[in-house]
């Protein structure tokens, strides 16, 4: 079967609304690589937009879910109950910022810990509404596009959405937002649309995904923990993209010093394998009565053998210090081509988080054009990037944080031949 026939095949039994980026279809991966079914090889730089921290198929996860597989796949753990899931989140309870007791719930995507992350502090605090920030992601279900701060393509023709979502500039300064002008908004949003009384939660991701890689000053985050503090609101961190190792930090809230009320943590949790998990203050966790919280596949059992080898990898293979090698090996090469690629405006990002935003030379404007056609011309060469930002014109780098130096050498070549249209 050739890449074109399976084309064919998708366009006619799926729908448009699914968007797809690449016109191949994979075959088999490794580590920081895909083959397709023609036998083309490609560099994964998206990584399944920062599912595989780990790499596809590191053995330690084949080896955890298979031995899981021998002994039961699913009971739905709210009717029989199983050691996996209690384990995981001891440990989970255990890394997680602050040293309060915490409890844990297992959910099966990003998503879901969004939506149960409301459900749980509009239970805790008796209050309904909650601020979000502009340019934030937070998921595609009906309560995750209210609080997704981007209309386009997530939010448009889908409306109306749930009520009691408020917006706020996140804190951009290269968008002539600063983060003194963010909690300036914050404060007119209490004076001119809801009283911080009525406030449940303050939901934001440390460093924006989609939204452009962007990331919230500490100063800025700190502050924020002072006005939650003030109004009894609970800060919820999303770190769906951000957590296990991507940044530097175990987790994109560290770099802040601030601990959280609730934290949402997927994606890379578990290697590839769907789950997704809510933790917080133990008293806060607590506050739904028994049913309120679950679902029928949250908390899978192959899916948490290979997070608890996730979370094994992560420490033995140091990849929160690799994240910070290869994060800085990226920046440098860009930092370099700034010199004869004017297009780029800027190179940022935490650890291993890394993003280059592109403008026309002289005007400033955003520039999606050029950013399309770099990572055109990338996956040609045959290396896999993923755009992000509110303009369309940063390209955001996830590559797995247990790439090979030589691959990541020859990763780096590509980009640098695509940037410079070689």
């Amino acid at each position: 079967m050739t890449n074109t026939q399976l084309q064919q095949r998708k366009n006619a039994a799926t729908p448009r609304g699914v968007g797809v980026m690449c016109q191949f279809y994979a075959e088999r991966a490794l580590n920081a690589e895909i083959w397709d079914v023609e036998n083309n090889r490609y560099i994964d730089f998206a990584a399944g937009i920062a599912v595989l921290n780990t790499g596809h198929r590191h053995p330690r996860l084949i080896a955890a879910i298979e031995q899981q597989l021998g002994k039961f796949t699913h009971t739905c753990y709210q009717v029989v109950p199983y050691a996996g899931y209690v384990e995981l989140a001891e440990r989970l309870n255990a890394m997680t910022p602050g040293s309060h007791a915490k409890k844990t719930a297992l959910f099966s995507t990003g998503a879901e810990a969004v939506e149960n992350a409301i459900k749980v502090a509009r239970a805790a605090t008796g209050r309904s509404a909650v601020i979000a920030f502009a340019g934030g992601f937070h998921g595609r279900t009906m309560m995750g596009m209210a609080l997704t701060g981007k209309v386009v393509p997530y939010k448009v023709g889908f409306g109306p959405f749930p009520g009691e979502v408020y917006h706020v500039p996140y804190p951009v300064e290269l968008h002539g937002v600063t983060a003194e002008a963010s909690l300036a908004a914050l404060q007119t949003l209490f004076k001119a649309d809801v009283d911080p009384k009525r406030v449940a939660a303050i939901i934001l991701e440390p460093v924006q995904g989609e939204g452009g890689f962007y990331a919230a000053p500490p100063a800025f985050m700190q502050a924020l923990r002072k006005v939650c503090d003030e109004h009894g609101i609970l800060l919820i961190v999303d770190e769906v993209q951000t957590g296990f190792a991507r940044t530097g930090k175990m987790f994109a809230i560290e770099h802040a010093g601030v601990v959280p009320d609730l934290m949402t943590l997927a994606k890379s949790l578990a290697g590839g394998m769907p789950l997704a998990a809510l933790v917080g203050r133990a008293e806060i966790m607590d506050a739904p009565a028994p049913g309120g919280l679950g679902g029928t596949y949250a908390g899978n059992p192959l899916a948490i053998a290979s997070a608890l080898a996730v979370l094994d990898v992560l420490h033995d293979e140091k990849l929160v210090e690799r994240a910070s090698v290869l994060g800085q090996r990226l920046k440098d090469k860009l930092n370099q081509l700034r010199e004869v690629v004017p297009q780029i405006a800027d190179v940022r990002g935490l650890g291993a988080m890394v993003a280059v935003e592109f403008v026309q030379p002289g005007s400033g404007a955003p520039d999606p054009e050029f950013t399309k056609l770099v990572q055109t011309r990338a996956l040609a060469k045959g290396l896999i990037l993923l755009t992000c930002g509110v303009y369309g014109n940063a390209i955001r780098f996830l590559f797995p944080l247990t790439i090979e130096d030589a691959l990541m050498d020859e990763a780096l070549a590509i980009l640098a031949d695509a940037l410079l249209g070689k």
